[in-house]
């Protein structure tokens, strides 16, 4: 069985650093065999190369863009918290909250650029459940913020 981080790699995918807290909060919990993340902005290299909303100032492509990029930044917390990628086994849900014009009704392609890389780097088990939420404006301007919950892979010492 090919582990997350092979199959991340041989996406020709690797994780950005941790993001550091824009307020007084941590980035990644662990309860049990539960990993929650923070919601994460579509930062890139230290900056959100795409500010606005969906359907004004940041297209759709570039809307699953911002998403795909706050995955990589979950994926790069989560990881943290738990010790590597290849100690967490899937994800669980998804929450992505879109900045978005009134009546935009693309929410959910935008929020695929998030949910279509888990599967890439966790197979079956990347199959999440997922809620779309539009919103007026996000932090830092960002177009999208995603809250994923991971499951952590089970210690096999009991």
């Amino acid at each position: 069985m090919t582990s997350p981080s092979n199959r991340l790699s041989q996406a020709g995918i690797s994780l950005p650093p941790v993001a550091a807290p824009v307020g007084s909060y941590v980035q990644a919990r662990t309860h049990g065999s539960l990993v929650y993340v923070t919601g994460q902005l579509a930062f890139v290299g230290g900056d959100i190369p795409w500010t606005g909303r969906v359907g004004d100032e940041v297209t759709v492509g570039q809307g699953v863009e911002a998403a795909r990029a706050a995955a990589l930044n979950s994926l790069a917390a989560a990881s943290d918290e738990v010790g590597g990628l290849d100690n967490l086994s899937g994800v669980l849900e998804v929450t992505g909250f879109i900045a978005a014009t009134p009546g935009f009704e693309g929410l959910s392609t935008v929020l695929n650029g998030a949910s279509d890389l888990f599967p890439l780097v966790f197979g079956e088990a990347g199959r999440h459940v997922r809620s779309n939420v539009g919103v007026a404006w996000l932090p830092l301007g960002s177009p999208v913020e995603i809250c994923v919950t991971y499951q952590k892979r089970h210690d096999d010492k009991g």
